[in-house]
């Protein structure tokens, strides 16, 4: 266990953003954070989880202890001739683990290609892309408790799994830290391509020849394309949510608004694309200083080299008012803001 006091941030979250905390605890094991409850240190001290900082805002230095969940393992727990469950530790880089599991021909997670970011984040995120979620593959999910300092396990359904969101980032946030998840995957693999870019990208050939390797390709490709790579441009991926209307709303807004693309999601819910609704109101490659929107893709606000946290989430403020006002629809953050 790694203990760094007046730690500096910079290099721990993907915006790249200047920042320091009192301590960052790096644990690599369950029996780390055992220590570290039994020595009192989560009675009185604020407390933050950070994997690889993928989808946070640092807008101020926080005072208080990050832990750096750096867990690590993968292991076979069940498997038969047709799926494959899958105990993946926290710490484990995700886009490894989707690789991971593509090479060895295990169907599931495709199309969730290139994510960055820990395993321990996507459940708390309920990741998705190109038509997947996590929630299509997870069985449960193992967890330390804060309060108690008991092991314990969250099945599927208790996760509450949402667009974005789960119970450990609603009512039990802050209770929990994520320490493993079980995948279920299959060794007998039906694809998705019901995504439109993934649908074009394999125009014309049929399914049965389309390999697994190919569809991750493919997903990396179109990710790249449109998004920046952090190491090169600082950013956390999409910054806002997509909007969540009734096929009510979305007819009053298509009444106004022609173009506006929607998604189905079934239970008369559907997905406005966030992106166009911030590039309708002319932010896309808009920069304010440091802080911008990235010229490709508006749902993702970059830091071009030393914009400081509180400018990128000013920005951020001034979009969501902007949307509001043009749209009357008022954007989600999805990157978290400390």
């Amino acid at each position: 266990m790694l203990t760094d006091k007046n730690a500096d941030l910079k290099a721990l979250n993907t915006f790249g953003i200047e920042a320091k905390a009192d301590m960052v605890v790096t644990v690599e094991s369950i029996e780390d954070m055992e220590s570290l409850f039994n020595e009192g240190l989560f009675n009185d001290n604020g407390f933050l989880v950070l994997g690889e900082g993928s989808n946070v805002l640092f807008t101020c230095d926080y005072h208080g202890l990050i832990i750096r969940n750096r867990l690590s393992g993968i292991e076979i727990v069940e498997e038969d001739d047709d799926d494959v469950f899958l105990r993946v530790a926290a710490g484990e880089n995700w886009s490894g683990l989707v690789d991971y599991t593509v090479k060895r021909h295990w169907g599931g997670l495709e199309n969730l290609s290139l994510i960055p970011g820990s395993v321990g984040a996507a459940p708390v995120q309920n990741i998705g892309a190109y038509g997947v979620e996590l929630k299509d593959v997870l069985d449960c999910v193992e967890v330390f408790d804060f309060q108690t300092g008991e092991r314990k396990t969250f099945s599927l359904r208790r996760c509450e799994l949402g667009y974005r969101s789960s119970i450990f980032k609603t009512h039990l946030k802050g209770r929990y830290m994520i320490t493993n998840i079980i995948l279920k995957l299959t060794k007998v693999p039906e694809l998705n391509l019901g995504y439109t870019p993934l649908r074009s990208y394999f125009k014309n050939r049929p399914l049965e020849s389309i390999s697994l390797k190919e569809v991750s390709d493919a997903v990396k490709s179109i990710r790249r394309s449109k998004l920046p790579d952090p190491e090169v441009l600082g950013n956390a991926g999409s910054f806002f949510k997509n909007p969540i209307m009734t096929f009510e709303k979305v007819n009053q807004l298509k009444s106004r608004f022609s173009g506006i693309p929607f998604f189905a999601m079934g239970n008369d819910k559907y997905k406005i694309a966030a992106g166009w609704l911030i590039e309708q109101c002319g932010w896309k490659g808009k920069r304010v200083g440091d802080a911008g929107v990235y010229d490709r893709q508006a749902l993702v606000l970059v830091n071009y080299g030393h914009a400081a946290g509180k400018q990128i989430y000013d920005l951020s403020q001034q979009i969501v008012a902007s949307v509001h006002e043009q749209f009357g629809i008022t954007l989600e953050r999805e990157v978290v803001v400390v």
